[in-house]
């Protein structure tokens, strides 16, 4: 065991008095060290209950003959972080999570990892410190936020920031947007649409890394107790029989979690994450792959913010298994994939089924022929950039449009918000990228208010920033090159025209490139200003929005 070089031999007496110091016994000692990294705060809801989940997660492990030791990591709620310099923080938090979890595994020699996030940054942050790390691991998250209710209609976060533009815009009052404020987030657990969080714990269970209901089973059922148990005893397992997630993380994996993704329509922070975690896997895959499987697989479910249903709609169907079954009986997905199970995906889909053909659609009968995610490229976005084109308005999908530019997004949100925004316009929100911010912040405060003022079908919003897995609408994020190392969306000026052709994955200005190399010679980037040591460094690592985000290990 890894554990052994921390606590075999006379040399290691100190090491075990130390051990003794905590409380543990000879007996315990010896048994397999099962470091459970668990995100507890008091300020995110889907962590507020994570110290009940990691006490079961502690419990199936002893019980399965492990020592869990438990540690903390940092956590940021990219809701309470939105449109102020805190969300600056959030996508650099995912690499600090992923160092301190090395950090604890590697100084006292765990023989395996059991991760317990729920929110945004936090579960990658975890899954790569797993394929970093490369002991055996499994993830357990804190399970979705029940959705809101008020006068028999559903509520989530989404609703309560697009209420703010419906204000805005004179169509809501204050007291209306109290009873949205008051009745959308009903308790603990991950937001509960296909958000970002929720997208990232149903790749968990997709990538083979999370048990089988990791995504979906509610934050507030027994069931998410019960698993978490089980995933104290799977983590045994896996040590004894030596899988590690790099048996799991393979090429066909990712192509997977690619495939249902696209399938439900996620967020569009997949497009960040699964690179990054591919990237700590030793893998290199490419953003082209949304639009190669999105050929041919299609949009099945129409979850929040783009469709209808919630996580709790899609559990009662039948889950993240029953939509990879049916994915799989089309020969849409690989089978012949290990998981955390012990077992192959297409065993752990034997019994799996779906139960409502409206939440997960059948494969002949989508809610549109191709899948959620669009990557597309041109002359604004050489490198590409990334859209969930399943929450485009129809009439917005094929657009031109005058730029409006703003060189930050506390601008864009206020211009917005005082109705200087025509119909026609594309809105140009640039420095947000992973250096020009520096942190790559989310934008669901100025794309939330254009759909609360009724403008999805009529404004485009693009950005070298990124969305919330809240955002809907025809918003273009991960515009690379970014502004801030002389991408060509720093060269637009007010009023170019901008064509967007998401059906033809293209992104292009529409101005010549004679004009554009002229722009070009004169042109200086506008870092936005930071006295951040941390986001210094951040901003002089970090690489583009296309490869993940991830920081350069060549200094």
């Amino acid at each position: 065991m890894n554990s052994d070089k921390a606590k075999k031999g006379y040399e290691r007496s100190p090491h075990r008095a130390l051990m003794k110091a905590a409380g543990y016994t000879d007996w315990e000692i010896d048994r397999p060290w099962i470091g459970v990294a668990n995100s507890y705060n008091a300020i995110i809801p889907g962590h507020i209950h994570l110290r009940n989940i990691t006490e079961a997660v502690k419990a199936g492990i002893y019980a399965a003959g492990g020592l869990p030791i438990e540690f903390p990591t940092i956590g940021v709620c990219d809701g309470i972080a939105m449109n102020h310099e805190g969300m600056k923080f959030s996508l650099p938090s995912r690499e600090l999570i992923m160092d301190s979890i090395e950090v604890m595994a590697r100084g006292h020699a765990f023989d395996g990892l059991v991760m317990i996030p729920n929110c945004d940054k936090i579960i990658p942050g975890m899954a790569m410190a797993a394929a970093k790390l490369n002991l055996p691991a499994v993830v357990i998250s804190g399970g979705p936020m029940m959705a809101g209710s008020l006068n028999g209609k559903p509520l989530d976060l989404n609703s309560v920031f697009e209420g703010v533009g419906a204000k805005a815009a004179g169509k809501m009052t204050d007291d209306g947007l109290l009873e949205i404020e008051d009745n959308a987030c009903p308790g603990c657990g991950s937001c509960s649409g296909m958000f970002t969080a929720n997208t990232m714990n149903c790749m968990m269970e997709v990538l083979g890394l999370a048990l089988p209901g990791n995504g979906t089973i509610p934050a507030v059922h027994a069931g998410r107790v019960r698993l978490a148990k089980e995933a104290g005893r799977a983590i045994m397992s896996l040590v004894e029989k030596n899988i590690r997630p790099r048996d799991i993380l393979t090429e066909e994996a990712f192509k997977n979690a690619f495939a249902a993704d696209l399938a439900l329509g996620g967020s569009t922070n997949t497009a960040l994450h699964l690179p990054a975690i591919a990237w700590a896997a030793g893998l290199k895959i490419s953003l082209d792959m949304f639009n190669e499987i999105g050929a041919y697989v299609p949009h099945l479910c129409s979850m929040s913010p783009g469709g209808q249903h919630h996580l709790e709609d899609l559990w009662q169907a039948g889950g993240i298994q029953a939509l990879l079954a049916r994915l799989l009986e089309k020969g849409l997905i690989n089978g012949e994939v290990m998981t955390v199970t012990g077992r192959m995906l297409r065993d752990n889909l034997a019994k799996a089924r779906v139960t409502n053909d409206e939440v997960i659609r059948p494969v002949e009968n989508p809610y549109h022929k191709q899948g959620g995610l669009a990557f597309i490229k041109g002359t604004l976005a050489p490198l590409g950039a990334i859209v969930k084109q399943s929450a485009v308005a129809p009439e917005m999908l094929v657009h031109e449009g005058p730029a409006r530019i703003f060189e930050c997004e506390e601008d864009a949100s206020r211009a917005i918000l005082n109705n200087e925004i025509n119909d026609g316009d594309v809105v140009v929100i640039r420095y947000e990228g992973p250096k020009g911010g520096p942190g790559m912040r989310e934008m669901l405060t100025p794309t939330s208010a254009i759909m609360g003022q009724g403008k999805g079908g009529t404004v485009a919003l693009i950005t070298d920033g990124r969305f919330s897995g809240a955002t809907r609408g025809a918003s273009i994020g991960h515009v690379s090159p970014e502004a801030a190392v002389g991408g060509p969306i720093g060269l637009v000026e007010e009023g170019d025209i901008i064509s967007i052709d998401i059906p033809a994955k293209k992104l292009d200005i529409m101005v010549s490139e004679e004009i554009l190399e002229e722009r070009r010679k004169k042109f200086v980037p506008k870092l936005q200003h930071v006295d951040s040591p941390f986001l210094s460094r951040y901003r002089e690592f970090a690489t583009s929005g296309v490869e993940g985000a991830v920081l350069r290990e060549k200094y």
